[in-house]
């Protein structure tokens, strides 16, 4: 792996890693949750989870980057997924930080702290000018996370599944 395909760095609580086949029961439990999935249109099936695991596997071995697989370092209990994906937002791609954090260990600061190591990774390794964060107007929490990570409001926008979305953004 060069270094464009590490995931990146662990921070003090947390570690990164791609996601494999293995990590079904983890991510289907994830996508699958309500709660979780609260601002996307539903949650996923097992068989829509596996989906998303083999779209990053292919982002990684296409781009060199996807969502990781994010764990508790002391314990390596899973924890959700962050990472960086190309997303298209009214005809521009920019490369997005996307963060899930489990129901059960939301509010810990996991999103904050998993989504600015993934920033780093953007800036340092990837050499990327620009991030995003993609998010629905209604939430709150995730519009914080991108705040604290220095992605500020920049505008209003469609998605391309024509739903309204705010983008954060900033320079790198």
């Amino acid at each position: 792996m060069n270094r464009h395909h590490r995931p990146p760095s662990p921070t003090p609580r947390l570690a990164f890693r791609q996601m494999t086949e293995d990590d079904l029961d983890d991510m289907a439990a994830l996508l699958g949750d309500p709660n979780v999935m609260r601002h996307y249109p539903r949650p996923m099936t097992r068989e829509e989870a596996l989906d998303w695991i083999d779209w990053n596997r292919r982002l990684y071995r296409q781009e060199g980057f996807g969502l990781w697989l994010v764990t508790l370092r002391a314990t390596g209990e899973f924890v959700g997924d962050c990472g960086l994906t190309p997303q298209e937002v009214e005809g521009v791609t920019d490369i997005e930080v996307g963060y899930r954090v489990r129901a059960d260990l939301q509010g810990n600061g996991y999103a904050t702290e998993a989504a600015a190591a993934c920033r780093d990774h953007a800036r340092d390794a990837l050499g990327a000018r620009r991030l995003i964060a993609i998010i629905r107007p209604d939430n709150r929490p995730s519009q914080r996370v991108a705040e604290k990570i220095g992605l500020p409001f920049e505008r209003d926008a469609v998605s391309r599944s024509g739903l309204p979305v705010r983008v954060h953004a900033t320079s790198l």
